[in-house]
C-alpha cells in the first residue's frame, strides 16, 4: 500500500474548509496525460491557486495506475520546481464501486469519489458509507453524490437528471460520514450539456441554458450549514473553441455548456469544488485540429502537443482567477 502523504499530497478536509469561510471554489480539473498535467500544475502555480487533480475510471485505465501515482508525485514536485509548494489532491472520479474506490485508495489516491446516485437510496448510502468507513482509516477524504447528472462523459452516462432532494441530505451525510457531497442542481455531463429545445437563443444565435436552480442549492445549504458541495458538469463550453473546431474539420453541434457567471455566483456559497473537463477537452482539441489544418505535414507530437498544453494552461488560469476565484488561496 502507498500513502498519499509519502507522495506529498493532500487530502480535500482543510482545502474545502478555507474556500467555504473565503468564498471561493477549488478547481477540479480532470487529465489523462502528461501535458494536460503540466498545463494544470503550471497554471495554478502561477495564479498560486489549490488544485484537485482529477482521474476517472476510464483514465486510470488509459494512463495505468501505476504511472498515475508517480505522475501525481511528480506534479508536486514540479510545483516546488515551478517555485510553489501549493496545495495538490489526487482524486478519483465517479467511483462505481468499492472495489474501485479501495484501489485507488491503495495506490496513493487522497480523495475518492464514490457515485451511488442511480442506485435506490438505501443502496447508495450502504456503499457510500462502506467506502467512507475503509478510507477514513487511511485520512482518505470521500465525496458522495445525490441526485443524476444527464449527459455523457467519459465512462459515465445517463439520459435523464433529477435534482437532489433537500429533504434527503441531512440523514445521508449523518448516516455516510462523507466528507463532501456531490449535488445535481441543473449541471450536466459532456459538451452538448442541453437539448437545444431547452434552450433559448440569444441576439447572437448561441443557445442559453437554463439557469441553475440556486433555490435547491440554498436549501440543502440550510439543512447542512457549512457542508462542503461539489458541482460536476460544470464546464462552460467556450464557443471560441467549438468556432475552431468546428472551422478546421470538427463537427461539434449545438454544443452549450454552463455560463461562468453562474458558476461564479455558485463558487460564494457552500459550493468549495467545481469539476472541468469538457473545456479543457476542448482546448485542447481546438488546438490540434488548428495545426493540423494550417501545417498539414507536421508529424512531430510535440509541435501539436505544445501549443494544446500552452491553451490549455491559459483556460486553467481563467478558470481560476476569473470564474472560481481561487487564485491567490494557496498563499
Amino acid at each position: 500500500m502507498v500513502s498519499y502523504k509519502d507522495l506529498g499530497l493532500v487530502n480535500t478536509r482543510e482545502m474545502f474548509a478555507k474556500a467555504i469561510k473565503g468564498g471561493y471554489a477549488i478547481p477540479a480539473f480532470n487529465f489523462n496525460n502528461m501535458e494536460q498535467m503540466q498545463a494544470i500544475i503550471s497554471a495554478c502555480v502561477e495564479t498560486s491557486s489549490p488544485v484537485i487533480l482529477q482521474v476517472s475510471s476510464g483514465a486510470r485505465k488509459y494512463a495505468n495506475q501505476t504511472l498515475l501515482r508517480y505522475m501525481a508525485q511528480g506534479a508536486v514536485e514540479y510545483a516546488k520546481e515551478l517555485g510553489k509548494n501549493i496545495p495538490i489532491v489526487l482524486h478519483l472520479d465517479h467511483g462505481n464501486s468499492f472495489e474501485l474506490c479501495k484501489s485507488c485508495i491503495d495506490m496513493g489516491f487522497s480523495s475518492v469519489m464514490i457515485d451511488g446516485s442511480s442506485l435506490p437510496y438505501e443502496e447508495n448510502v450502504a456503499l457510500t458509507k462502506q467506502v467512507v468507513d475503509y478510507a477514513h482509516q487511511f485520512d482518505v477524504t470521500v465525496e458522495g453524490e445525490l441526485g443524476v447528472l444527464a449527459g455523457v462523459e467519459d465512462e459515465v452516462a445517463s439520459e435523464h437528471s433529477h435534482y437532489t432532494d433537500p429533504a434527503d441530505v441531512e440523514d445521508f451525510v449523518k448516516k455516510t460520514g462523507v466528507d463532501s457531497l456531490a449535488i445535481s442542481i441543473g449541471t450536466s455531463h459532456g459538451a452538448n450539456k442541453f437539448k437545444p429545445e431547452q434552450c433559448t437563443r440569444n441576439a447572437e444565435g448561441i443557445l442559453v441554458p437554463p439557469p441553475l436552480r440556486f433555490d435547491i442549492l440554498k436549501e440543502i445549504e440550510e439543512r447542512i450549514p457549512g457542508f462542503p458541495i461539489v458541482l460536476h458538469g460544470s464546464s462552460s463550453v467556450p464557443q471560441e473553441y467549438v468556432k475552431i473546431i468546428n472551422t478546421h474539420g470538427g463537427a461539434l453541434k449545438d454544443a452549450v455548456g454552463i455560463p461562468e457567471e453562474q458558476l461564479r455566483e455558485a463558487a460564494k456559497s457552500a459550493v468549495c469544488k467545481i469539476n472541468i473537463d469538457s473545456d479543457g477537452r476542448l482546448a485542447m482539441t481546438a488546438a490540434v485540429r488548428k495545426i493540423f489544418v494550417e501545417n498539414p505535414a507536421e508529424f512531430d507530437p510535440r509541435k501539436y502537443l505544445g501549443p494544446a498544453r500552452d491553451e490549455l494552461k491559459k483556460l486553467y488560469m481563467h478558470k481560476c482567477e476569473n470564474v472560481l476565484g481561487s487564485a491567490g488561496k494557496a498563499e
